[in-house]
């Protein structure tokens, strides 16, 4: 049962799209404050389990820990960040009462879970104006599926989205993405996707290409697409500044960027120098800037990722009065290269978020009081605009800011992390939690974006990446090479990517019938197995749909792990070799060794899955002759479509194979 409670006049963020019938009062859980600001208190049992939260910090337990929902560009992802890329503000509480919340509050919103008092859960937020949801049920995995039902559909990409991207920013002429994909393909290491990091624009100006290394651009996306590949360019929330430039000089004509108080635009330097941010809070701005990804897709393009949208700020000009000189410096080259301006905390603490508006209603609302919203409908303009300009075929879209309701129109990705083993264990307890909040379609920059990379590393990480839905190699500009091909014995690579594509028809059919149930792609061991007591205190193996189990080996020069079992399972390892090795585990503790070049996976008792034969692109595999993997006399409900138009419902879309 979902309930819903007003507090103050609340901003509709259109996160839920259910009608939830509103009661007076409080929740009959904790108690309310709204003195000097809005706060819940809780205080938990010894055993109790704090789940949700999305993409943040630390476990899939969130007890013991504060975390501040404000979207924010920080690339330093260490144990002690509170703040990251997006605002995911649902939890449940399990244990001697089980509850769900989602606190429908856009702007900064601080979750105290046993940080300040060990026993005691405090959300506070320092307006009174939110719409709070209570969710009752039988277990955490029942109030997820409700609260899944309550905020619509989760977004349902392309089938070929499901193959293996690389990217890198630094990629910038023909030759060098021409390049990659023949040594890809030379290598028979498959590859669908190709990303197109900031320089690829003219410029830094969105929906331009550099006219000097892309003179046909139609045509180079056409001859990648003959060789199999996705070209999915990056688009950023800040728009150029510079008279001629039509989607600026549009913007303005039209009243469509954000407005400092006296009406005039806001002025915010990011990668392009001076931008705008366009008001995608206001419906008709929203429509106008979604309008303008025709101009990629008009060219052949059907993926996009949006980046910055934050919106990150490196400067703006009150700030940076002290930094004047360098600042004007700077700005005459491109990309703007804030480092060497001067040191920049970040906007929310220059006070910055509070020097622009949106036009909402007839209203001035000033942005940092609808903070969290902005990358959500900047995702949500692209959306609906690809819904409208291609109404029959699925796009990739992803993002890396968001909000609870973005995950109708766009999967994310976890954003800038690092070459750090411990960033693998992150990704890891990271994907159930966004689960919980309507992310299906999510990943990790595999390899890791900031730093450099080791081939034990990506290996490892490519491992775990086989059963994310993204599964991208993506770095930074001045670090290590980590195309798969840059490191001896590439034939490892190829295989452990090629496992990704041989499980593919599983993947995809367990994706599809997560989002079109509302159901989770992967879930934590204690949602499958509530009566096991040691179950929730696994946090490094995830439930895959209702067939497997992962385990995916994240230290350094390990040569396996441990595993705890909760039931008989069937331990797979894909080999080298590319065939399997099979072996009945009892419950309980053991030890597993893994190479580097296999990957592990366990079967449930009297389960199996499809699998096909590999192929370098989603679309050369061949789902007409597939094997199971698994228990014999096990049968499995395959979910099969054309993979790009949206007929997800039709009958004919599932097929029964037996063992």
């Amino acid at each position: 049962m979902i309930q819903k409670y007003i507090f103050g006049s609340p901003f509709p963020t259109d996160a839920v799209t259910a009608q939830v019938p509103q009661v007076p009062g409080v929740p009959p859980y904790g108690t309310f404050s709204l003195s000097g600001g809005f706060r819940f208190t809780y205080t938990m049992g010894a055993d109790d389990i704090v789940y949700g939260l999305g993409a943040a910090n630390r476990g899939i337990n969130k007890r013991g820990y504060r975390y501040v929902n404000s979207c924010t560009d920080d690339t330093m992802h260490s144990e002690a960040i509170q703040s990251m890329y997006a605002a995911h503000n649902f939890i449940i509480v399990s244990g001697r009462e089980t509850f769900g919340l989602f606190f429908d509050y856009p702007s900064s919103i601080t979750f105290d879970i046993g940080y300040t008092r060990m026993d005691t859960l405090t959300v506070f937020c320092p307006r009174c104006d939110l719409a709070l949801y209570l969710v009752e049920g039988d277990s955490p995995y029942d109030i997820v599926r409700q609260f899944r039902r309550a905020i619509g559909r989760s977004y349902i990409p392309p089938k070929f989205a499901f193959g293996f991207g690389q990217s890198r920013w630094g990629y910038k002429t023909q030759a060098e993405f021409r390049t990659v994909v023949e040594r890809y393909r030379a290598l028979h290491i498959p590859l669908d996707m190709l990303y197109l990091d900031i320089d690829y624009m003219d410029h830094y100006k969105d929906f331009t290409v550099n006219p000097e290394e892309f003179p046909d651009f139609p045509g180079f996306v056409s001859d990648m697409a003959d060789q199999g590949v996705h070209l999915v360019p990056i688009i950023d929330a800040g728009v150029k500044v510079e008279e001629g430039y039509d989607v600026y000089d549009e913007g303005v004509e039209k009243g469509y960027f954000c407005k400092r108080a006296d009406g005039s635009e806001f002025l915010a330097a990011v990668w392009p120098g001076y931008t705008h941010f366009p008001d995608v809070l206001d419906p008709e701005a929203r429509a106008w800037f979604g309008e303008k990804y025709r101009r990629l897709i008009d060219a052949g393009v059907d993926g996009f990722w949006n980046d910055m949208n934050e919106p990150s700020i490196f400067y703006t000009p009150e700030y940076a009065e002290q930094f004047r000189a360098k600042l004007e410096a700077a700005l005459k080259t491109v990309p703007f290269n804030p480092n060497a301006v001067g040191a920049k905390p970040k906007p929310e603490a220059r006070g910055e978020y509070e020097l622009f508006y949106h036009h909402v209603d007839g209203r001035q609302v000033r942005h940092d009081l609808v903070h969290n919203l902005y990358g959500y409908n900047m995702t949500r303009a692209a959306g609906e605009a690809l819904e409208r300009i291609a109404p029959d075929k699925r796009m990739l879209l992803f993002s890396r800011s968001s909000y609870i309701g973005m995950h109708r129109y766009g999967g994310i990705w976890t954003g800038d992390n690092r070459s750090w083993w411990s960033h693998i264990l992150l990704n890891l307890k990271m994907m159930a939690s966004l689960n919980m909040c309507g992310f299906l379609y999510a990943g990790a920059d595999l390899g890791g974006f900031g730093d450099n990379t080791t081939r034990d590393l990506l290996l490892r990480w490519l491992a775990l990446g086989v059963f994310t839905p993204l599964m991208r190699d993506h770095t930074a500009l001045g670090t290590r090479e980590q195309e798969c091909y840059q490191f001896e014995d590439p034939e490892d690579f190829r295989h452990v990517i090629g496992v990704r594509y041989r499980l593919v028809p599983y993947l995809y059919s367990e994706y599809m019938k997560a989002a079109l149930n509302d159901d989770m792609y992967f879930k934590p061991l204690a949602f499958v197995y509530p009566e096991d007591p040691m179950a929730p205190q696994v946090e490094d193996q995830l439930m895959l749909g209702d067939q497997c189990m992962i385990a995916p080996v994240y230290v350094q020069n390990a040569r396996g792990r441990y595993v705890y079992l909760p039931e008989e399972m069937l331990f797979v390892k894909f080999l080298a070799d590319g065939t399997l090795s099979q072996e009945v585990l009892a419950p309980g503790h053991h030890y597993v060794e893994v190479a580097l070049n296999e990957v592990p996976l366990f079967i449930r008792r009297g389960r199996c899955i499809p699998l096909a034969e590999a192929a370098e692109t989603v679309a050369a595999l061949d789902t007409a002759h597939l094997t199971l993997l698994g228990w014999d006399g096990a049968s499995y409900e395959l979910y099969e479509d054309d993979g790009v138009s949206r007929s997800y419902d039709d009958p004919a879309n599932y097929r029964t194979l037996t063992k």
